[in-house]
């Protein structure tokens, strides 16, 4: 079952009913009667699979399930912001914010085009504000609208957790993680620690979206990903984000095998040769300049801006181009030979590799498995 198939006024109701201890005060509460509210709750019932009351003659008392659910349900209601929002409403409007066009939409959620415009016009109508503005063919979210889709987006991230929770209790272990990498943790760590969290829980799909850290940091706000494992930034990035420290990398210079500096280099020779590294303002580009601080004089030309490891090395092999790089980024093509390590960087020249998850973010058991995972394939890697 997908978030977004839920009915938003029977979660609202669940909800209210938890809060409330009764029935008829939840009832009030979300401005629904009595037997709507009971008929909603049996429905949500059928859905998940279990009980979320037990009808006693005293009255309603939520079950382990509703008591798991309710607050997972209450984060949602509180990023939607409205009552009057229906989950038609929520999977066209975030369709429309990702896909950014209605026909592309309309594709994306398997509905009209037309369906899809009234849907989202609704939405519209419920919040209070306009969402969208035509520019020539297409669109743009208007500030409300791009606030409104991130808040979606997030609730969605919160019901969908809310259904791991289920699963959990229900004794199903299955769902999915969804793991941003940046550069450095793809080749050994990432590996090692998905192979490590499957051999425990092989029902549990793990989805990995590669990137950068700029490209990444946008879907983990927004609930899209779980996680980002990687290059720690500056604590300053932001008090919506939490960084939790794995291990200190410390980068060395990488060749070609039989680069003229393979026997050994100076501050001048490093000078001499063209480099190849990431764009400025990433972590790796700042160790760089600290480095040639370190060594003193002025800076190399870096022809060639590039954050792909498989470029940077297919690059390497075909000139005399130097780069800086963790050893784990390129450890099979240094074991077979292909490039070298001609030197770690002199000076104060490493960086901190972790985790970061959103600072209001409650992981799921599974999710905190993942990252025990991580963990301990860094004290395999780097103890």
């Amino acid at each position: 079952m997908d978030p977004d198939q839920f009915n938003i006024r029977h979660l609202a109701a669940m909800a209210a009913v938890v809060e409330q201890g009764s029935v008829s005060l939840g009832a009030r509460q979300v401005h629904l009667t009595q037997p709507a509210v009971t008929q909603g709750i049996a429905k949500l019932e059928a859905q998940l699979g279990l009980p979320l009351f037990d009808r006693q003659p005293g009255g309603m008392v939520p079950t382990g399930a509703a008591l798991c659910l309710a607050p997972r349900v209450n984060a949602a209601l509180r990023l939607i912001g409205s009552s009057r929002v229906t989950a038609a409403q929520i999977r066209a409007f975030v369709a429309l914010a990702r896909a950014g066009s209605y026909p592309a939409a309309a594709a994306e959620a398997g509905v009209t085009e037309p369906s899809l415009h009234r849907a989202v016009g609704d939405l519209g109508l419920a919040v209070g504000y306009r969402l969208a503005d035509r520019r020539g063919r297409g669109l743009v979210l208007t500030r409300q609208g791009a606030a409104l889709a991130r808040r979606l987006r997030l609730a969605l991230a919160e019901l969908r957790s809310g259904l791991a929770d289920i699963a959990d209790l229900k004794g199903q272990e299955s769902g999915r993680v969804l793991v941003g990498a940046m550069p450095l943790s793809r080749a050994r760590l990432l590996p090692g620690a998905i192979t490590r969290f499957r051999a425990d829980f092989p029902q549990v799909d793990i989805h990995i979206f590669e990137g950068s850290h700029t490209e990444l940091v946008g879907p983990l706000r927004e609930g899209e990903i779980d996680m980002m494992i990687g290059a720690l930034r500056d604590p300053s990035i932001g008090q919506d984000l939490a960084q939790r420290p794995l291990f200190e990398d410390r980068p060395t210079i990488i060749a070609r095998a039989g680069h003229p500096l393979a026997s050994g280099w100076s501050a001048d020779a490093l000078r001499r040769y063209p480099w190849i590294l990431p764009p400025e303002g990433t972590p790796l580009r700042q160790l760089w300049r600290r480095m040639f601080e370190a060594l003193g004089g002025a800076l190399p030309p870096v022809p060639i801006e590039c954050g792909s490891v498989m470029t940077i090395r297919q690059l390497l092999l075909g000139g005399d181009y130097l780069t800086l790089l963790s050893v784990d980024q390129l450890a099979l093509e240094l074991d077979v030979g292909m490039v070298i390590d001609i030197g770690p960087a002199p000076g104060s020249v490493s960086r901190t590799i972790g985790i970061t998850t959103r600072a209001d973010w409650r992981p799921t058991r599974l999710q905190s498995r993942f990252m025990a995972a991580v963990e301990a394939e860094v004290a395999l890697l780097y103890s």
